[in-house]
Parts: C-alpha cells; sequence; structure tokens
C-alpha cells in the first residue's frame, strides 16, 4: 500500500511543481511587459511557450485531465 501512495505523493508533486513552474513563467512575461512597457521578445516568448509545453506534458503524463491545459491557453 505504501508504494501506491509514494507514486500518488509523487506524481501530485511533479503535477504541482508543473503549474508553479508554468506560473512563474507567466509572472515574468508579465513583469517584463511591464518594465519594458512592450510585450517580451518574441524569441523569450517562444522559449516561454516551449517550457510550458514541456511541463504540461509532464503533468499531463501523472495527473492527465486537469484544467492545467485549458488555463495555459488563456494566458495572454
Amino acid at each position: 500500500m505504501q508504494d501506491k501512495e509514494t507514486k500518488e505523493m509523487l506524481a501530485d508533486l511533479v503535477w504541482l511543481n508543473a503549474v508553479i513552474a508554468t506560473e512563474l513563467i507567466q509572472i515574468t512575461e508579465n513583469s517584463s511587459a511591464i518594465l519594458r512597457k512592450s510585450p517580451p521578445p518574441a524569441s523569450c516568448r517562444a522559449e516561454h511557450q516551449a517550457l510550458r509545453e514541456t511541463a504540461l506534458a509532464m503533468a499531463e503524463r501523472y495527473r492527465p485531465g486537469t484544467m492545467l491545459a485549458r488555463h495555459l491557453g488563456e494566458h495572454q
């Protein structure tokens, strides 16, 4: 039983870390836009999108079907 509980806990932690990572990326983009008074450079936005997709893939592997994908689609 403990092995299953450990796997569930690790899956929860992977998912939670993916959420935190994607939110930090968004905070970074928003802060950059505020300081620059313009959007971040296109190269940064593209790299950030790739990082978001990687984090989302990890989250979906261990906790499929959460609202994280929809939430990330609404980030601007």
